[in-house]
């Protein structure tokens, strides 16, 4: 099996759709600013920016809605994540009740992000999003999402989200497992 280095097998591709025992698909989207809106912000240098620095710097500003909640605190992780393929199957999604989670790439390859609605405290259908290399998310408090699911090496990123002593991830395992293509 491939590594990663410091020790980390890269696993191989997810089976064939075919070769999966009853699954569902979800067609692969490109990430954009309002098709993301239900679940968070896209974080990107477009639009309307400020000249800082002496003019040397674009800062595109206030991109997220950041919410910590009254018992939390800001926190900064550094996250390591082993490299996924297409066709990429799932059964875990999760949320995070108390607060926002923001991921930022480490480095400029696009990564997978999974989303679902909730649907009575459950998740609905998933949706699947391809960042394009150069963006950044942030998911809202409470919403339904995948595991930080890179497409190349390396998979580090910062995560951005709420630091506090109250409980503050929820796990869901759908029955029949979801397979994101391409197509």
């Amino acid at each position: 099996m491939p590594h990663l280095g410091r020790g980390v097998e890269i696993p191989p591709a997810a089976p064939r759709q075919d070769d999966l025992p009853m699954t569902r698909t979800v067609a692969l989207e490109s990430l954009t600013p309002d098709a993301f809106a239900p679940f968070g912000d896209v974080l990107a240098a477009t639009g309307d920016f400020r000249l800082i620095n002496e003019g040397l710097c674009h800062r595109h500003h206030d991109r997220a809605r950041l919410d910590f909640g009254p018992e939390g605190r800001a926190g900064i992780s550094i996250f390591d994540a082993v490299p996924r393929a297409l066709p990429y199957a799932f059964t875990l999604v999760e949320r995070h009740p108390e607060g926002s989670q923001a991921f930022v790439p480490m480095h400029a390859h696009p990564f997978l992000v999974i989303v679902a609605p909730d649907e009575g405290d459950r998740p609905g259908r998933p949706r699947a999003f391809v960042t394009d290399g150069t963006q950044a998310i942030n998911f809202h408090r409470g919403t339904w999402h995948g595991v930080l699911t890179p497409l190349s090496a390396p998979g580090l990123f910062a995560v951005i989200d709420r630091i506090g002593t109250t409980a503050n991830l929820q796990e869901y395992n759908f029955d029949t497992p979801w397979v994101v293509t391409d197509r």
